[in-house]
């Protein structure tokens, strides 16, 4: 019985995790009004080695754009690189793909 309930918990976990990290790389949903220019961020030195900065963005909500500020991260492994998110316009509308670790 305990062998069944850690599996399937371990079956959810996974599924759950999946299912962030593709709504983490891209947003869906379209826009019809472009988003304005990317903010310039003063983000100043590193809080220690091997910080990358993500930068911010502007996310779509509530009936209009709002700046999502850039942090600090550290890579989840050590040649990780930050792919950047960026908009782009598709069909007559505007899709922001959001930025990632690779």
């Amino acid at each position: 019985m305990w062998n069944r309930t850690l599996l399937l918990a371990s079956v959810l976990t996974i599924g759950v995790m999946t299912g962030c990290a593709a709504r983490a790389t891209y947003a869906t949903g379209y826009v019809a009004a472009p988003p304005p220019a990317p903010r310039v961020e003063v983000y100043g030195v590193a809080p220690g080695p091997g910080f990358v900065w993500v930068q911010g963005f502007w996310n779509w909500g509530g009936g209009g754009y709002a700046w999502v500020p850039g942090y600090w991260a550290r890579p989840p492994h050590r040649h990780a690189r930050w792919a950047p998110g960026y908009w782009q316009r598709r069909h007559g509308g505007y899709y922001y793909h959001r930025g990632y670790w690779r």
